[in-house]
């Protein structure tokens, strides 16, 4: 989608907006979406980020998700002076004046991090977040030295974006999600999180991710998603877990996925575009706990992703059932 055809949407007498999911779980899925509730969710985050009429915001996501959708809301609802690229795994980032927001997926931070040029322009972003898809520890890392702030968001598309963020860099550097004023949170039976947040939603709203609080349920912490639990022979294992204990150990892109088994109930299987299964699955018995440790290791010519740069979980277990 382009920007014209957004804003012709945007300004129809219609008082929905058609928007995608992600599909990280499977197909994406269309949602009609009320205007004012965007509106609404605009002027969340730049109240949160205190970001002022004038103020310069770069779109350079696709238009076909809520992520760039929202960007140009928050520059239609709050007054942002927007700059439009095309959207590139390598943003060209302006060079003329200091960019006040900019939001991007981790792809694309990488990219511009290992780009000189990229990378001290990058710096210079007022208030640069980041989401669509995990945060390694390497990445954050490497934005630790940035001397303004950097955000991880957590949210969705069923929220309009994000309904929390978490500072990654600087003296306010925290594990731990601030969620936006005016939303409530809570933990299901399961521990995963509810939201309350009547602004952007209509009804409580049961997410898949395990979650832990602190501060009166007012920060909190994510663990893993509930659909990411792998039960291997009575034993639960987090998806997410077992990635974040082998990613400082193997070079080649991987993936965790799992497999129905007669014997155990599912197994945990590893997809690698490594080459040699055979030294993979030693450091797996090297680093892992031994119930964390992958039953087959599968080599595929590339790890499933979705268009949004997030773990394709679905199309994972797919390749992982033995033909």
């Amino acid at each position: 989608m382009s920007i014209e055809e957004f804003l012709a949407e945007w300004h129809n007498d219609s008082p929905t907006v058609l928007v995608h999911t992600s599909g990280s779980t499977g197909k994406p899925k269309p949602m009609l979406v009320e205007k004012c509730r965007m509106e609404a969710s605009a002027r969340m985050t730049c109240g949160f980020l205190g970001l002022h009429e004038g103020d310069t915001a770069l779109l350079c996501m696709s238009l076909d998700y809520i992520a760039g959708k929202m960007m140009v809301v928050r520059a239609l609802t709050c007054g942002l002076r927007l700059i439009v690229q095309e959207p590139s795994g390598l943003p060209q980032l302006p060079s003329a004046s200091t960019l006040d927001f900019a939001a991007m997926v981790p792809l694309q931070v990488w990219n511009l991090l290992h780009d000189a040029e990229g990378r001290e322009r990058l710096k210079q972003v007022r208030h640069l977040i980041i989401g669509g898809g995990a945060i390694d520890e390497a990445l954050e890392r490497e934005l630790q030295e940035f001397p303004n702030a950097v955000w991880s968001t957590y949210g969705m598309t069923e929220t309009l974006s994000h309904i929390a963020l978490r500072r990654l860099n600087g003296p306010e550097r925290s594990e731990w999600y601030v969620p936006f004023d005016g939303v409530s949170l809570s933990q299901d039976a399961d521990g995963c999180l509810v939201i309350d947040a009547p602004a952007v939603h209509d009804g409580q709203l049961k997410t898949n991710d395990i979650v832990c609080f602190q501060q009166n349920q007012r920060l909190f912490k994510i663990l893993g998603r509930k659909d990411n639990v792998i039960c291997s022979g009575g034993i639960k294992i987090q998806i997410e877990e077992v990635e974040r204990l082998l990613r400082p150990h193997l070079s080649a892109p991987y993936i965790i996925t799992r497999a129905k088994d007669e014997k155990f109930g599912e197994i945990v299987v590893l997809l690698t575009e490594g080459g040699d299964t055979y030294q993979t699955m030693d450091v797996c018995r090297r680093v892992l706990p031994k119930y964390w440790v992958p039953r087959r290791i599968v080599a595929v010519p590339r790890i499933p992703m979705t268009e949004t740069g997030k773990p394709a979980r679905a199309e994972a277990e797919r390749l992982a059932v033995q033909p």
